[in-house]
């Protein structure tokens, strides 16, 4: 069982396509904070990023991309010493899908974000930079490119069902993303994303994630790793900033509130994730939540009416 898989699965991750952003001679546009995660994929030509509340810009090349994982304004330009213009009204006046940005063709960029449901930040956001840049002379970048040339040939061909295509490519190239994140710079990761990096946290996170009602102990994980029960302990608290059995009761209980929003009873629910008893889970959820499994469901439901 893959933990990575298994937290997009729960977020229902959704990419979502803006207009592209062709560019040419001396430019400068500032976009405000995006809702959910950026992400830019340079198709032609370079220019720089700067992110508000970062310290160094980044210049970025043909192939490169990155995502922008917090909700911080930020400035694309070929000098950024220029000044701006506000990206809104360049986006609506797009035609035919291209915003335009100073004089001239040098530079396309592919652009969008990402959807996820609202327990995103805390599972998996947070746990990242605030910028992902992936440079495209780096060898392991190589299938992040395969993407962003995907994603390029479906809007610039529009073959049938381009969008839908375009789209789900953007979720494969989030996945590669942060894959190369974790295998290239996993010490800037925090929290169980940082487990996976780890040989020993990552054997304990798979067997939590393949067998969440498992009554695990410490020791079992322990073994499942091939390493002492307080070894365990230790590098499991070090990685991921609690205990293995707290992270299990929190997986736990959010695989509970999503069977909960699909409309599961609690008792159902209360047995797939391993409490022998409602009240038993019933306690832990609201210890971890703040409400009651009912409580939370009424919340769900007032919240999709008023949508």
């Amino acid at each position: 069982m893959d933990p990575l898989e298994d937290v997009l699965s729960l977020l229902e991750a959704t990419g979502h396509l803006s207009s592209g952003l062709s560019a040419g001679g001396r430019w400068a546009v500032r976009f405000p904070p995006p809702d959910g995660v950026k992400f830019n994929a340079v198709s032609q030509g370079h220019c720089w990023l700067r992110v508000d509340g970062v310290p160094d810009p980044i210049h970025l090349r043909d192939g490169d991309c990155y995502l922008l994982t917090r909700p911080l304004a930020f400035t694309l330009a070929s000098d950024l010493d220029l000044p701006t213009e506000p990206a809104q009204p360049l986006f609506t006046a797009a035609a035919q899908g291209v915003a335009r940005a100073g004089d001239g063709d040098e530079v396309f960029l592919i652009g969008g974000a990402f959807s996820f449901t609202a327990r995103a930040r805390a599972l998996l956001l947070d746990n990242l930079p605030p910028v992902l840049h992936v440079p495209a002379a780096t060898p392991e970048a190589a299938t992040v490119r395969w993407a962003v040339a995907e994603i390029d040939a479906e809007l610039r061909r529009q073959p049938m069902a381009a969008t839908l295509v375009a789209e789900l490519l953007a979720v494969v190239m989030l996945i590669r993303v942060l894959r190369l994140h974790l295998a290239r710079d996993p010490g800037r990761t925090s929290g169980w994303l940082a487990g996976l990096a780890d040989p020993t946290v990552a054997a304990a996170l798979r067997g939590m994630h393949a067998r969440p009602a498992h009554p695990w102990t410490v020791a079992e994980l322990a073994r499942a790793a091939a390493v002492s029960r307080s070894t365990l302990a230790a590098r499991f608290k070090e990685v991921v900033g609690k205990g293995p059995l707290e992270y299990l009761t929190e997986w736990r209980i959010e695989l509970a509130a999503d069977r909960i929003r699909r409309g599961d009873t609690v008792a159902t629910v209360a047995r797939a994730v391993g409490y022998g008893s409602e009240s038993a889970f019933s306690v832990a959820f609201k210890r971890t939540t703040g409400l009651s499994p009912r409580a939370y469901r009424s919340q769900v439901t007032q919240r999709a009416e008023r949508r």
